[in-house]
This record gives C-alpha cells, structure tokens and sequence, in this order.
C-alpha cells in the first residue's frame, strides 16, 4: 500500500489539522457511544472511520506526531493486517480492560498540553482516571468537543428503526413490576431519581425491543426514573402511538431523545441521583446541579436483569433446543455437501448457518457476526471472513465456527470446531485439551456469592499444565433476548468486584480456547445457567453451593479427541451430555439431520 494514501492516514491528517485549530496536542478516541455500548451504530464508530481498525474492542490515542491503537490478543492478527500503510502502531495488551492507554498519554504529554476527549463518549469512571494521570503530568484534559463533528463529513445519521414490545408469554415480567423493584433499590439507597444510560438495561427495565445496534435487539435513549414517573428519552418517531399510550399506562412518559441532558440539569435541588459512574458518560455527569446529591452504584437493573427467572429460563432451553435443531440440519448439509466434493467457503457457512436458523420459530435475527475461520483464520478469536478475504474450505484442517441468534425466548452463543480431511496429532492435542478445560468448569460447584472472576483458572488448568493459555476471557455473562455480552459477571482474569458474585439464574459462556498463529484456532463453547447444587444435606452448614446446567445443546465432535488424554470420568460427563443433545434435539429434526444427530452423539 502507498502509505501517502492510505485511508486512514489522510484522515488522520485530517484530525491533526483540526487538533491544530483547536490547540489540541493529543486526542482519545474509544469504542464507545453516548450509552458506553459495546457495539455501535454506525454514528460512532469514530475509532474504526480513522483508524481502518474493524475490530469490535480497542482505543486509539493520537498526537501530532504519533499514533496507537491498543487491542488485545483477540485482535492482534486483524489489527495488523487491518492498520498497514495508516501510521498507527498496535501496542499490545493484556485485556481490554488494560490502563495502557492512559499511560500512553500521560508518557506523550507534556505539562501545559492538552489532551481532548469527547464527553460524550467517555464514562465517569473512566474520565477520573484519565484526568489524574494528566494532573499528574501537569497536562489538561478537555472534554466539550467533538473533532469528528468537524472532519468527518459523510457522517452517517443516526438509527431511525421503530422501538416495539417484548411481550408475554416470553416477556415473563410486566414493565410495572420491574418499576417497582427498582424504586424500592433506589429507596434502599436513599435516591428520587435514577439515570439509566446503557441501552439493555432500558430494554429489559420497560419490556421494549428495537434494532438500532447491529445484532443486539436494543434502542436508543436513557431513562429518567423518579417515585411516580418514568422518562424515556427516544427520537422523535421512533414510539408509535399505540404503544405511547400502553407505556403511559404504566407510568412511562416518552420524550425527546436530545433532551435527557436538559432534564438531568434541571433537576430539583433537594433531589438524590442514584447513578452508576461505569455506565454513565461525563457529558451527563457534568448536567447534575452542584445542590443535587449524588448516589454512586451499580444500576439496579444490571443486577436483577443478569438473574433470569424459572420462566425465563424454561423458555432460554426452548431457544436452545431450536438453535440446537438449526445447527443440526446445517451441519448435516455441510457434511453432505462436503463429501460431494461442492466448493465450499466461510462466506458459504455464514449464509448457510444463518439460513437454517431463519427457518426457526421465533427466531428474530443473529446474535454477532458468524465467525467461520478455517485453518489459520481459525487462529485469530474475532476473525470475520469477507467477500474481499476469506478461505475455501478444502486441504487438511480445523473449521472452528462460533455462532448464535437471538429468539423471543432467549439469546444463543455456541462454538464447535470440525475436522476437514485429515486431523493431525497435534490438532488432536490442542482440541483435547481446550475439551477438558470447557469440561472442567462446566463440572464445578461453587458457594453462592462466589466472584466469577475467581472461577476462570479452572478452565485454564489442563491448558496451563501443558504450558498453553489464551488471551480472552473464559466466559461472558449473556442477555435473554438482549446484548449478546451482558454484566456484571464475567469468568475472566479481570480484577473482581462485589457485583461480580455468582447468583443463581447468571447465564454465563465457557469458552476456552488455543490459538496457533497461521495454523490453526480451537475454541469450544457452551452457555451455562447457574441452578442450587445438589449437596448432600449433611454439608448444609457450609452455605448454599451453584453449579452449572449446560444450556447449548449441539454435539461436540469426537473426531478430534486424543481420547488417552481424557479421564473415564470426563468421557462419563460427554457420554451424557450427548444423550441429553440426542434427547432434546431429535424430536425437532428429522431425515439427514436427525441421521447426522445420531452419528454425532454416539458414545464414546
């Protein structure tokens, strides 16, 4: 590539011309929104127009003279290939949760500089720490402008889909009930009013769906919550009047989305604001009356949303069973297909999977890109084939696929990895190993109350044994009909907190993996419920214990077991699961894919 020309150099000379204009030195730029979401709509995806980076997770920072994006291992690969020819370097890290680039900035910048981020975009918590590492350096922080609003021209507008209900049987609470408990947790903490910002949390708290962010079922807008009203800030349109008059009804009053900042600000002077600086932005932060109080916690909703209920959770293993019957006859295809000698691509797998999802009931759409990465796509964890890039599925190797949908009556994400022509010992290896860390934890008891993060070693102790890890988290707490990845829980080597305690209802993903650069990628992922452990009741006076009841019904292929490096007991544990799949699964399916079922689920 001719780096002169390079699309996100020319735009990041861009941004340095106004940074210049401005009198700024060096800017921040996070993956993030005015919601602090994960995934974005297209209006902020401000990190991925400069710097060329597709990634869903990294940060980008920039002076006059240099620029990096950090991203972890999950993305090193992509990252490479993706910032060729931009003038920004990949610095490494461990996490994403890694203060590196704060460090960053506070080693390229000078006493008297300043640094610009946009408020909007950046949480409270966040913010402190950035402005004291400044502080520290003698540098200022400046956070009232938005340089993209300047340089980026073409812009895309922001989402206009139309907000609709998550209704009964599947939304098993009425919104009312769920108002309700949350005024008593903001009584318990002494608040009037809440501030909700973080998009899952407002679908979940008012029984209400959209598709403004791509492969999550959520919609734009914070929720101003006091003792006898609701506020919904969503654009204008967006409500239909029918469903308008259902949310007044229950004490919902719908308002203009730009206006949640003015409603903050206007606020009484004697009232408490109950608000959780982790998902709140400094934008709204900085409109709290100096005269009103201010109540910092978890939101309410982020905990009672994570713990799904007997009924949510009969209705998740219906959307288990479907997800589980669709992959079923997707595979049975693929297989066929594949003994035909057809030309098959990860681009055919991505259509295909999703096609045989689409003919589910309920089914509303995917929940993430399908990832199909065969041989060494495999290797990098968010891979993502295109129509420029991507591999023919053909020779010797591993087709790892991670994949999932979004029903009425829950939320999927499972990974499997299949043998291609010939496996080699070595895949063998790999693939037994990862097994036996996805099983290992999937067999754990634990007291109630246990922080997940605490749970993750577990997993990686048949792969550390061999002197073999992987840079991502084992687990990731998942939404029911919500985002994909949910807190607060998260089996993971990150720093635990109080919120992370394992309660019964979490569902959460195990999902060890070993990735090979250029060779090959072995991931292997089940979503797991936490239910009461069945202890015997002489062991009562040591507390409530949980475990896990394996939630993702697909077979697990037997085909790449190295079986002497299994325990008869582990062998026990994946002969009953694939009973329980067979079960579960051959009433929904029938023909080459219940033929295909019963193949895969033949004991070991």
């Amino acid at each position: 590539m001719d780096t002169r020309t390079s699309p996100a150099r020319l735009r990041l000379n861009q941004v340095r011309e106004a940074m210049q204009r401005h009198a700024i030195d060096a800017i921040l730029v996070p993956s993030s929104d005015p919601h602090l979401s994960e995934y974005l709509p297209a209006h902020w995806q401000s990190r991925e127009w400069l710097s060329g980076f597709t990634g869903s997770m990294g940060t980008l920072v920039a002076s006059q003279t240099k620029a990096a994006l950090f991203a972890d291992s999950r993305y090193w690969t992509q990252a490479e290939a993706e910032l060729a020819g931009s003038g920004i370097v990949l610095e490494r890290i461990t996490s994403a949760a890694s203060p590196a680039h704060v460090e960053w900035l506070a080693r390229e910048t000078a006493a008297g500089q300043t640094v610009a981020v946009d408020a909007k975009v950046i949480g409270i918590a966040s913010a402190q720490k950035l402005r004291a590492a400044l502080d520290a350096v003698g540098a200022k922080l400046r956070t009232d402008i938005d340089l993209f609003a300047e340089v980026w021209s073409d812009r895309p507008a922001l989402p206009a889909a139309p907000v609709y209900e998550h209704l009964p049987p599947h939304a098993t609470q009425p919104r009312a009930a769920k108002l309700a408990e949350l005024r008593a947790a903001m009584q318990a903490h002494g608040a009037t009013h809440h501030l909700v910002s973080t998009l899952d949390d407002i679908a979940w708290l008012f029984n209400l769906r959209g598709s403004d962010v791509s492969y999550n079922p959520v919609f734009l807008a914070h929720a101003l919550i006091d003792a006898g009203e609701a506020l919904l800030f969503v654009a204008d349109g967006k409500v239909d009047a029918a469903l308008e008059a259902r949310l007044a009804a229950d004490g919902v009053r719908i308002a203009p989305y730009p206006r949640a900042a003015a409603a903050v600000a206007a606020l009484a002077a004697d009232a408490v604001l109950l608000l959780d600086p982790r998902r709140v932005t400094l934008a709204l932060r900085e409109q709290v009356p100096d005269s009103v109080r201010v109540v910092e916690a978890i939101n309410p909703t982020t905990l009672a949303k994570s713990r799904k209920s007997d009924a949510d959770a009969a209705h998740v293993r219906e959307a288990m069973a479907q997800d589980g019957a669709a992959m079923c006859e997707f595979y049975a295809w693929f297989e066929a297909a594949l003994a035909r000698g057809e030309r098959l691509t990860e681009l055919t797998v991505d259509e295909q999977l999703a096609a045989a999802r689409a003919r589910r009931p309920d089914l509303r759409g995917l929940s993430f890109g399908t990832i199909a990465g065969f041989a060494a796509n495999g290797a990098m964890p968010h891979y993502r084939a295109t129509l420029a890039s991507h591999a023919v599925i053909e020779g010797d190797g591993l087709l790892l696929i991670d994949s999932g949908g979004q029903y009425l009556g829950g939320t999927t994400d499972i990974t499997r990895v299949w043998p291609i022509g010939n496996v080699s010992a070595a895949m063998k290896r790999d693939y037994t190993l990862v097994l036996k860390g996805t099983l290992a934890l999937s067999r754990t008891r634990f007291p109630r109350g246990t922080l997940s993060p605490m749970l993750d070693a577990i997993a990686r102790a048949p792969l550390w044994a061999e002197g073999l890890d992987y840079g991502h988290g084992t687990g990731h707490g998942v939404g029911y009909f919500l985002n994909v990845h949910e807190g607060p829980q998260s089996i993971s080597p990150a720093v635990p907190d109080a919120n992370m305690a394992m309660q019964p209802g979490m569902i959460t993903s195990i999902e060890p993996g070993v990735y090979r650069p250029g060779q090959w990628g072995v991931r292997i992922e089940n979503l797991v419920l936490n239910v009461p452990a069945k202890t015997p009741r002489a062991d009562a006076e040591f507390g409530e214990f949980l475990e896990f009841e394996t939630l993702t019904l697909c077979p697990i292929d037997t085909r790449c077991i190295a079986r002497e490096l299994l325990r008869d007991d582990e062998i026990a544990w994946l002969n009953a699961y694939h009973a329980e799949v067979h079960a579960r699964l051959a009433p929904l399916v029938s023909g080459d894919a219940l033929a295909w079922l019963i193949e895969r689920t033949r004991p070991l």
